[in-house]
Formats: structure tokens, C-alpha cells, sequence
């Protein structure tokens, strides 16, 4: 049953004093409560009353804690409407829930897969914080209410990865959510029993990467562990063949012989491979060929492929030879206003003046990391919003490295350098190199229309028209 939820800061305080914890609260515990339904921090209390910022603290802590240990769940001053949401859905749904367990029973295996994976956001909110909010950097847990759907995507990929012989490609800028997406795909072929293989090219040592044949028989073994089959390489492998076909043959014959039920195949960091195009020239278009003879070879429509790579670099391809153009195509696209407020009342705060949450998108466009990490900053109450977005750009900001990052990148390439100074400068939306738009657009920080090219967000106009104009002077 799905709840509107309306509850104001009175009626709040009218359940804590008569339901929860049976006594009056004392006139600075209901203060404390009533603005922090509002979303008001300590500091922010303080200056409107005859109290210091760490009496608040210490009061609202003991609140906290009470209707913690009565509700049997964490409480704080940032997940108080979730709370009480939960509270009231719990009281609403005890006859439903005995009401509709017959249904349940009648609910299809592929309808509760698909909700096993899309809805991870809607678990129970009675982890504390810090169970589940981290510092943003790598992917987001498989069981963090953090994850934000950005449909169709998720539903898409539910149907192409049952399809025999499928290709899945995922690209991105870096920090846009590619790997927490993959592993929600992996998590939910697990459910279906599939055979799941994860090689992330990052792992492979350097010496991997200095001949085809060491690079392919790397990739087999891998597999193969994963698997957990007996390594038989040498008896496959063919030196008259060569080490494609014998790949090919090791796959065909041994791999996929042994496995009764579909092998998902995810291979992250695919760009990792770019860096040596050598290898990238043979084996790009090795996965192209396996997806072609999966059209038409029975053993090989066992194999799902699923390729995630960052877009900041490519190897040119001939478009019969590029894996890239073929399967489903999954670009990642930015945050709407919508999800962020959704997310920012995930990481507890209850904004209800969405001006804050515009402020945000403005400056910094919908990146999922670089929200992940305002939000991360302001839900530890390490900064207001406001001192947030006047150091943003600054070398003490919370994008310093980021930032950094990007600017040792371009000023290494002139032609990169000369043509976001143009871009950042302007007033309006340019033309410029359609290689170089390409670029920059895949490092996230342009965004075309057409054939005109503008920043993606005011974060990267900012910097770059400071510290490109400076490095140029």
C-alpha cells in the first residue's frame, strides 16, 4: 500500500508525546525537534535563539537516542520524516500485509527478479547513517538505499540479458555509476542461476599487456578460475592458429561445453585496454566476432557479454571490427532535479525549500559523483550549501582533486586546452573540432546540441575559465 505521506512537525510531536515515549517533551527538546523536521542543522538553530550550537547538540543527541532505543531503530535529526513515514506506514499495513500474502505467493518468479534488482532503494530506512552513507568513491553497494534507477536503463537491461548471445555495452565519464549498474545486472542473472565471469582489466599486470598471446591466455585462465573449471590452455592452444583462434577454440570446445546454463561475461575497464592498442586492434574485434557467430552457433548463445568502458579514450576501429556499435548501447545519463531530491532525502536531508536542490543542479549539472559528494558534505554537516558553493572551485573546495584531475589531463593536449578556454568563455553555445568536441564531451565536461558545444555545468565554466586563462598567461 502506498502511503501519501503529509505529516507535519505538530502531528509528529503529538505520537512521540502520547504513542512512543508517553511523556511531554520540555520546551528546547520540541524546539530542537520542530526545526529539525524542517531540515535545519544545530548551527542554524543556534542563531536564531539564546542558545550555543553545542547545547543543541547535546539535547537533540539524548532525543535521538531515546526514540532510538524505544523504536528499536536509529533516529536522527536527519531521518526523522523517514522514520515516522515508516512508523505510520507499519501501523497502516499490519492488516494488509495478512490481507495480501496469498497475492504475494501468486507473484511471478521474473516480476520479483526484476524488484530484487530495480529496488534496492526502497528498503527500510532503519540503518543509521553510518551504515550506509559513505564517502562517495567507487561503486554503490548492492544493498545501499543510495542507488538512484535512471529509467529505462535497468528495465532494459533485464530483457537483453536473458537474450542468447547478447551484447551489453555501458559507457560513461568516469564517476557516472557504470560499475554499480553491472553489478545489479550481475546480482540479478545470480537469482536466474547463470554462470557470472567479472574481469576488470585494471587487475592485470603490466607484463600481461606486452604480447596478444600472454594477454589472451591471461584472459582464459581468468575465466576459466572463475568458472571454476581445470585450466587446460595447452591443450587448445595452437601456435600454428594463432592466439585468436585459439581463444576462439578454448571457448567453443572447453568453456562453454562444460556450462549447461547461460555465462554472463562482464568485462569492466575495457578502456584499460585502449592504452595498448596493439592488443586492442585484435582483440575489439574478437568480441565483435564471438557476438556474430552467437547468431548462428547454439554454444555460443550460452555467452552474455556485458562491456563497460569509460569514454574518455578510443582506439579507431573499422566499424565491421568495433564492438561498440553492435547489442544494446547504454550511455549514463545525468541526474534530473527529480532524482536528486530524491537522493538527497536518502542521505536525510529533508530540504522542503527546493531552491537548495536548484542550486546544486546549476552549479554542478546532475554528475552523479559530484552530487554524491555535495550531498555526502552536507548530510555530515561539514559545511552549509552556501560555503560549499563559494569554495567549489577553490583549491580548499571538495572537487579540488577532481578538478585537478581534468585540468593536468587538458593542459597535456593544446588543441583540448585552446578549445574548452573557448567554450568555457563564451556567452553562448560554440562550434568547434567536431574530434575535439568528441573528447571533451566524453570527459563529461562539455555537452553538444547538435554541432555546438557548451560546459556541462557551472563548476567546469568556473575553473576553467581561471585556471586555463592562467596556465595560458
Amino acid at each position: 500500500m502506498c502511503l501519501d505521506f503529509n505529516m507535519n512537525a505538530d502531528e509528529a510531536l503529538e505520537i512521540i508525546e502520547l504513542q512512543i515515549l508517553s511523556r511531554k517533551l520540555s520546551p528546547i527538546e520540541r524546539l530542537i525537534f520542530r526545526q529539525s523536521w524542517e531540515g535545519k542543522g544545530y548551527i542554524e538553530m543556534a542563531q536564531s535563539s539564546s542558545y550555543n550550537s553545542n547545547y543543541f547538540k547535546e539535547v537533540g543527541s539524548k532525543l535521538w537516542q531515546n526514540l532510538s532505543e524505544v523504536l528499536g531503530q536509529k533516529v536522527n535529526k536527519k531521518n526523522l520524516q523517514i522514520v515516522f513515514q515508516d512508523y505510520q506506514s507499519s501501523a497502516t499495513n499490519i492488516g494488509d500485509d495478512i490481507a495480501s500474502s496469498s497475492l504475494i505467493e501468486q507473484t511471478t518468479a521474473e516480476k520479483n527478479l526484476e524488484h530484487q534488482f530495480t529496488d534496492n532503494t526502497k528498503q527500510s530506512f532503519d540503518q543509521t547513517n553510518s551504515n550506509y552513507i559513505k564517502f562517495p568513491n567507487g561503486s554503490v553497494p548492492l544493498n545501499s538505499p543510495l542507488y538512484i534507477k535512471r529509467p529505462p536503463i535497468e528495465e532494459l537491461i533485464i530483457k537483453e540479458i536473458h537474450k542468447p548471445g547478447c551484447v551489453i555495452r555501458i559507457k560513461a565519464p568516469k564517476k557516472m555509476g557504470k560499475s554499480s549498474l553491472m553489478y545489479r545486472i550481475i546480482a540479478h542473472t545470480h537469482s536466474f542461476n547463470y554462470k557470472t565471469v567479472y574481469i576488470d582489466f585494471q587487475e592485470a599486470d603490466n607484463i600481461i599487456f606486452t604480447s596478444l598471446d600472454k594477454f589472451l591466455r591471461w584472459f582464459c585462465a581468468n575465466v576459466t578460475q572463475q568458472l571454476h573449471l581445470t585450466p587446460k590452455l595447452d591443450d587448445y592452444w595452437d601456435e600454428d592458429m594463432g592466439s585468436k583462434v585459439s581463444c576462439k577454440v578454448y571457448f567453443e570446445a572447453y568453456l562453454l561445453a562444460q556450462i549447461d546454463s547461460p555465462v554472463v561475461l562482464a568485462l569492466n575497464e575495457v578502456n584499460q585496454i585502449f592504452e595498448y592498442p596493439e592488443i586492442a586492434r585484435d582483440f575489439l574485434p574478437m568480441l565483435r566476432f564471438w557476438y556474430e557467430i552467437a547468431q548462428q552457433i547454439e554454444n555460443w548463445q550460452k555467452l552474455r557479454l556485458i562491456v563497460v568502458h569509460n569514454t574518455e579514450n578510443y582506439v579507431p576501429l573499422h566499424i565491421n571490427q568495433s564492438p561498440f556499435n553492435v547489442g544494446l548501447a547504454i550511455a549514463l545519463p545525468y541526474f534530473t532535479l527529480e532524482q536528486v531530491e530524491d537522493l538527497a532525502k536518502r542521505y536525510g536531508l529533508n530540504w522542503f525549500n527546493t531552491t537548495f536542490t536548484q542550486q546544486l543542479m546549476e552549479m554542478l549539472g546532475g554528475h552523479p559523483y559530484l552530487i554524491n559528494l555535495a550531498l555526502y558534505y552536507l548530510c555530515e554537516e561539514e559545511m552549509t550549501i552556501t560555503e560549499m558553493l563559494e569554495k567549489a572551485t577553490t583549491q580548499t573546495g571538495i572537487y579540488s582533486n577532481h578538478l585537478r584531475s581534468h585540468l593536468l589531463t587538458i593542459r597535456q593536449q593544446t588543441e583540448l586546452s585552446a578549445a574548452l578556454s573557448k567554450v568555457v568563455n563564451s556567452d553562448s553555445s560554440v562550434e568547434i573540432d567536431a574530434i575535439i568536441a568528441y573528447k571533451l564531451e566524453s570527459m563529461g565536461l562539455i555537452k553538444l546540441d547538435g554541432n555546438l558545444s557548451k560546459p556541462s555545468c557551472n563548476l567546469y565554466r568556473l575553473y576553467f575559465q581561471e585556471n586555463l586563462s592562467f596556465s595560458e598567461q
